[in-house]
């Protein structure tokens, strides 16, 4: 049983991999896991949440590039590299926006950057910028940042916050995924083994359930749940079950009748290991379809939450909850704000629905050579 699983695994690989759809989608989602996990890392903006405010440089277009004066923060905390990987680390420095500067004996002269047309000058002690350190050079201090996505509303790189929501998208998506898996295989698993009275009632919730509108479903789960993280997670998983238990359901149905089922239970085996050892491991490819299927839905639902403001909570970076912070640029002077974070649902949802459609391609042994 396991070399044929072996040999059904490797035959599935070998004909996903000449799906190039298919690899396109497992190469973003690759990038889009790397980016979860080491976001703070590779983030230009590595702060909790992603959420350093500049407001003097909001609303600021891709490619915008802008002189600061970095200067120590007394506030100045260590963190661990777990920490840092989980939650980001706060910026030893404040970092204030600047249109030019000159050194005056010991005393540095700023023109702090207000807008456009209007600055400040300011000036600071050397010896603090360089916390006394004779041989560190003022120039140190002294950077410009490119925000290569702009800024939004509130002056944040949205790069930074772009990659930072990619790990809401992909919990949120791998939460619900889980959690519908879990409970559709088990009420559709019981539902086409026993049939009956079992069958007649879980089909009756599922038809409950199915006729009540997604959006409706999850406002009611997340308004009785609360508002939150968690909360979109449970609220989207516990909406998707049913489209896994009707598949689940004739899957089952349809191999219980088959001749290798039948003389499992003449051996006397259990029903639970018959519907464990020898039903399920045969239905995993379609399980592995609608699970990329259910991926991609999940994105898009969190997304909607977060836009109508019932799902991720500011200040957390969440795609949905970028666009609603900057879609009234839209229709103003700078509609790539709210179009970028747009853009990275599509690619992600495409990827998934790409490896969904690949995967169905694979794993159907009826078109094997």
């Amino acid at each position: 049983m396991s070399q044929q699983a072996f040999s059904f695994s490797r035959q599935t690989w070998k004909r996903l991999k000449k799906n190039k759809g298919a690899l396109f989608g497992l190469v973003v989602i690759a990038v889009a896991v790397f980016v979860t996990i080491f976001g703070y890392f590779v983030a230009p903006d590595g702060s909790p949440n992603a959420d350093l405010q500049t407001v003097e440089i909001q609303a600021k277009k891709p490619g915008y590039s802008q002189l600061f004066l970095k200067i120590p923060d007394i506030k100045n905390t260590r963190v661990n590299w777990f920490s840092q990987l989980i939650s980001g680390k706060p910026d030893d420095y404040r970092y204030l926006p600047i249109s030019s500067y000159a050194i005056r004996n010991d005393t540095l002269q700023v023109n702090k950057y207000v807008d456009e047309d209007t600055s400040v000058i300011q000036y600071y002690s050397i010896e603090q910028l360089t916390n006394r350190q004779p041989g560190r050079s003022i120039s140190q201090h002294i950077i410009t940042k490119t925000y290569l996505f702009g800024t939004d509303k509130f002056g944040r790189d949205i790069l930074s916050r772009l990659m930072i929501g990619t790990r809401v998208s992909l919990a949120v998506g791998l939460i619900a995924v889980i959690i519908s898996l879990t409970l559709g295989i088990i009420l559709g698993a019981l539902a086409g083994y026993y049939r009956g009275r079992i069958d007649e009632i879980i089909m009756w919730l599922v038809n409950v359930t199915w006729s009540i509108p997604t959006l409706l479903l999850v406002f009611a789960i997340t308004m009785a749940l609360g508002k939150g993280f968690w909360q979109i997670f449970i609220a989207v998983g516990l909406t998707m079950w049913v489209s896994v238990a009707r598949l689940i359901r004739g899957q089952v149905m349809a191999l219980k009748e088959l001749e290798y089922v039948q003389a499992a239970r003449a051996l006397g085996l259990s029903d639970g290991r018959i519907i464990l050892r020898h039903i399920l491991p045969n239905i995993l490819g379609p399980v592995l379809v609608i699970a990329a299927s259910n991926f991609a839905t999940a994105i898009i639902i969190e997304a909607g939450l977060s836009f109508l403001g019932i799902g991720v909570q500011p200040p957390q970076p969440s795609w949905g909850l970028m666009i609603k912070e900057n879609y009234n640029f839209i229709i103003t002077h700078n509609p790539m704000l709210a179009m970028i974070p747009g853009f990275a649902i599509m690619l992600l949802v495409l990827a998934f629905n790409m490896l969904g459609n690949g995967l169905r391609d694979a794993v159907d042994v009826r078109s094997y050579d």
